[in-house]
């Protein structure tokens, strides 16, 4: 994620967490920490990507709207070992396609470029899908956070995954 890309994850921030969206400064304040050779962040974006030109119009066409538009996001900060993902969220129209999966993904592999032997998160207690996501990948509940996301007052569901060391790690077989 970079600043250009700030605008339209703010909308989509805002579409679906309207009671308890980031503000521009919190997102701005992340990405602070995210270059540079002590960064400590890991910030990403999902973009669709325009469709190959075959003749068969199948997808977006150039200049819908669609191609290009920023679909997911998300986010890892990384201190003492510790990962957090900070926010992860996927477009509405994306659910169900695997792409939670992917930037789960792609956070939990920043995890491990950090060097965290442990991630955490937070997710709010009504939101089932999401919990499910992390228990595939891993996570387990280890505690709550009371009145977490204001305004509503909604409680939080801490979870945690310890990281795959290389010798942990699935070996790879090929030919």
């Amino acid at each position: 994620m970079r600043w250009w890309d700030l605008d339209p994850v703010l909308a989509l921030e805002r579409d679906l967490f309207p009671e308890d969206a980031w503000s521009p400064g919190m997102f701005w304040s992340e990405l602070a920490h995210a270059r540079g050779p002590l960064a400590t962040r890991r910030y990403l974006v999902a973009e669709l990507a325009a469709p190959p030109r075959t003749g068969v119009v199948e997808g977006p066409e150039p200049g819908d709207g669609r191609a290009g538009r920023i679909v997911g996001y998300g986010g890892l900060a990384a201190i003492d070992g510790t990962g957090d993902i900070q926010t992860i969220a996927t477009a509405r129209d994306q659910w169900g396609t695997g792409l939670g999966a992917r930037l789960l993904t792609e956070l939990l592999a920043a995890a491990t470029d950090f060097e965290c032997h442990e991630v955490l998160l937070e997710v709010r207690v009504d939101n089932i899908r999401a919990q499910r996501l992390y228990e595939r990948f891993g996570f387990e509940p280890i505690g709550f956070r009371r009145g977490y996301y204001q305004p509503g007052n909604v409680d939080a569901l801490v979870m945690r995954r310890p990281t795959q060391t290389s010798s942990e790690a699935p070996s790879v077989q090929g030919t």
